[in-house]
C-alpha cells in the first residue's frame, strides 16, 4: 500500500458531516430552474424576471460545484479500495452515458424518421460530428451543435474532469490534494484573462472554477480539524465573495466573475452542509428540501439534458398556436409554463422508466 493509500485509510469527514444530505437535491433543483429558465430568455423579454433569468447560464457553475464536491469525496472516502478505477468508472458510466445515449438516438434517428421519413434521418445522422460526442471533446473545438445537443459541452467537461482529477486525488496524499485543487481554481481565470480569444467559450480549461472550489471544500473537510463554526464563517466569506462576482456580472464583465460565483455557490453549499447538520433545519434548508425543489432535483440530470430537445418537439403542437392567438407577453408566459412543466414532465417519466431501474445496477459496482 502507498503513502496515499495509506493515508486515505485514516482520513474521511468530519463526524457532523450528514452521510445524506438532501438539500443537494434542493441546489440542483433551484440549479436546473435557472438553466432551464435561461433557455426560455427570449418568451420573458419584457417581465419584470428578464433581468434574473439573463444570469440562468450560471446554474452550470452551480452544478460544478456540487460535482466536483462530490466525486472528489467519493475518491477520498474509497480508500484503498479493491478495483477502484473499474468501479469508480463504471459508476459513472452508469450516471452519464445512457441519458446522453438517449438524446442522440432521440435527436438524430427516433424524431427525424418520425416526422421527415428515413431519408431526413440519414441526412441528420451523416451530418453528425459522432467523433466529437461519442469521445466527448465537443467542447474542445468550435463544432456546430444543434440547440437540443447544445447542453452537452457541460457533460464533456465533467467527463475529462473525471478522467484527469481522478488519479490525481487517487495518488497524491489527502493533505496535498489541495495543492492540484487549488491550481486548478487560478488557471480558469489566467486562461481566460490571457488566452481566452484562443479557446472555444465552453472550452474546459475555460470553467474549472466550479469544479475546482467543491473539490477544495471536500478535501477541506477531511484534512482540516476545524470546527462547525469555523467552517461556517468560511461559508460567510465564500457568500460576501459570491456577492462581489454578482455585482461585477451586473455591472460589466471580468474573467474572475466566474470564480467569485463559484466561490459563492460553494458557501450555499456549505450552508446546506452545515444546516443539514444542525438539528433543528433552518429556513434555507427547509426551502431546499421542499418536495417540488427535492423532485426537480432529482431528475435535474435528465431535465438538463433532454429539455431543449422537449421544448423543439412540443414548437408546433403548443408553441406555434399560441403564437397565432397574439397574446403577447401573456402568451410567452403561458408558453414558458408549458415548456417548464413539459420538461419536467418528461424528466419524471424518464426518471422512473430509464435512468432509475439503470442507476440501480451500481449496486454491482459498490467500493469494498
Amino acid at each position: 500500500m502507498d503513502a496515499a493509500a495509506t493515508e486515505r485509510a485514516t482520513v474521511g469527514p468530519p463526524a457532523w458531516l450528514p452521510a445524506f444530505i438532501p438539500s443537494f437535491d434542493g441546489l440542483r433543483g433551484v440549479a436546473i430552474l435557472a438553466v432551464v429558465l435561461y433557455h426560455c430568455e427570449t418568451r420573458l423579454a419584457g417581465t419584470f424576471v428578464e433581468r434574473f433569468i439573463v444570469w440562468g447560464w450560471s446554474g452550470v457553475s452551480l452544478f460544478f460545484v456540487l460535482s466536483g464536491f462530490l466525486i472528489t469525496g467519493i475518491i477520498l472516502d474509497a480508500g484503498a479500495t479493491k478495483r477502484f478505477y473499474a468501479n469508480f468508472y463504471a459508476r459513472r458510466f452508469l450516471r452519464i452515458w445512457p441519458v446522453y445515449w438517449l438524446l442522440l438516438f432521440l435527436f438524430y434517428f427516433f424524431f427525424p424518421f418520425w416526422f421527415s421519413g428515413w431519408r431526413w434521418m440519414l441526412h441528420e445522422v451523416v451530418r453528425a460530428p459522432w467523433l466529437y460526442m461519442l469521445l466527448f471533446v465537443q467542447n474542445l473545438w468550435a463544432v456546430a451543435l444543434p440547440g437540443a445537443i447544445g447542453p452537452t459541452w457541460s457533460l464533456a467537461i465533467e467527463q475529462q474532469f473525471y478522467l484527469f482529477w481522478t488519479p490525481i486525488v487517487r495518488r497524491v496524499p489527502a493533505h496535498w490534494a489541495l495543492l492540484p485543487a487549488a491550481l486548478m481554481l487560478a488557471l480558469s481565470p489566467m486562461v481566460r484573462l490571457y488566452w481566452g480569444n484562443h479557446f472555444t467559450p465552453t472550452h474546459t480549461l475555460t470553467h474549472l472554477d466550479g469544479l475546482a472550489v467543491g473539490s477544495m471544500i471536500a478535501i477541506g473537510l477531511r484534512i482540516l480539524p476545524w470546527t462547525q463554526r469555523a467552517w461556517r464563517w468560511v461559508a460567510r466569506a465564500a457568500l460576501l465573495i459570491g456577492a462581489i462576482g454578482v455585482a461585477l456580472m451586473l455591472h460589466h464583465g471580468s474573467p474572475f466573475t466566474d470564480t467569485l460565483l463559484a466561490a459563492g455557490f460553494g458557501g450555499m453549499l456549505l450552508t446546506a452542509l452545515l444546516d443539514q447538520a444542525e438539528t433543528r433545519p433552518s429556513l434555507y434548508v427547509r426551502a431546499l428540501t421542499c418536495r417540488p425543489l427535492l423532485f426537480v432535483g432529482k431528475v435535474s440530470y435528465g431535465l438538463y439534458v433532454m429539455h431543449i430537445l422537449v421544448f423543439t418537439v412540443i414548437y408546433s403542437y403548443v408553441e406555434l398556436p399560441i403564437e397565432k392567438l397574439h397574446w403577447g407577453v401573456a402568451g410567452n408566459l403561458l408558453i414558458v409554463a408549458v415548456r417548464v412543466a413539459a420538461a419536467i414532465g418528461a424528466a419524471g417519466l424518464m426518471w422512473f422508466n430509464f435512468e432509475k431501474p439503470i442507476l440501480g445496477l451500481k449496486r454491482k459496482f459498490a467500493f469494498a
